[in-house]
């Protein structure tokens, strides 16, 4: 997978996943692993599939409608990826934070409903629930941050409340915040999710 990694000045830091949203790509969102964690080596990974010439880390059959067979095969692709990244960069597998906006807080989701080692935690961005009706794995005392918008047309505020539920109900300690914008980043969100992160980790 295309990628960016920048070897942090503490390597007991978490290395922070970074996973951009639909069109976006593995340099976008480098400023927001520096607003978390100025000293964490960070991985930026650019999403394999492209709809109309955009990246995006899976397919989908139509807005807010995913290629279940597709996530699946992506989330796998991608936890894979994880896997080798530790030891080209040499960094601890087993301390990786996820950082993802939309798209990409969909794929970090999904990483945590198919494995339950994959990621330490995450920050989820405007994230969907990537599956329904699935056994999720048992995360105990992992977590997640979910920073949502009270009028975000793509991502209604019913998805983040039923991830947050789901993720709970597997154990995960998780945090909502909202913002009363839509579907955009907010320097707001980034701001609570970096004393998120200061607290927990």
């Amino acid at each position: 997978m295309k990628h960016v990694f920048q070897k942090g000045k503490d390597s007991t830091k978490p290395t922070l996943l970074i996973l951009h949203g639909t069109g976006g790509n593995e340099l976008d969102l480098l400023p927001l692993a520096g607003r978390i964690d100025k000293e964490a080596s960070v991985l930026s990974v650019r999403g394999n599939v492209s709809e109309n010439g955009m990246p995006r880390f899976f397919k989908r059959l139509a807005e807010g409608v995913f290629d279940e067979e597709d996530l699946i095969f992506r989330t796998k692709e991608l936890h894979e990826f994880l896997d080798k990244a530790a030891k080209t960069y040499e960094f601890d597998r087993t301390n990786i934070i996820a950082i993802g906006y939309s798209n990409g807080a969909n794929i970090a989701a999904s990483l945590l409903f198919h494995y339950q080692n994959s990621l330490k935690g995450a920050i989820l961005h405007h994230p969907m629930v990537p599956r329904r009706g699935i056994e999720l794995p048992d995360l105990s005392g992992k977590p997640v941050f979910i920073a949502a918008g009270i009028n975000d047309p793509m991502c209604p505020p019913e998805e983040a409340e039923e991830l947050q539920s789901l993720l709970e109900q597997a154990n995960a300690n998780v945090e909502i915040y909202w913002d009363n914008k839509g579907h955009q980043l907010t320097a707001g969100e980034v701001e609570v999710a970096s004393k998120w992160y200061s607290n927990v980790l």
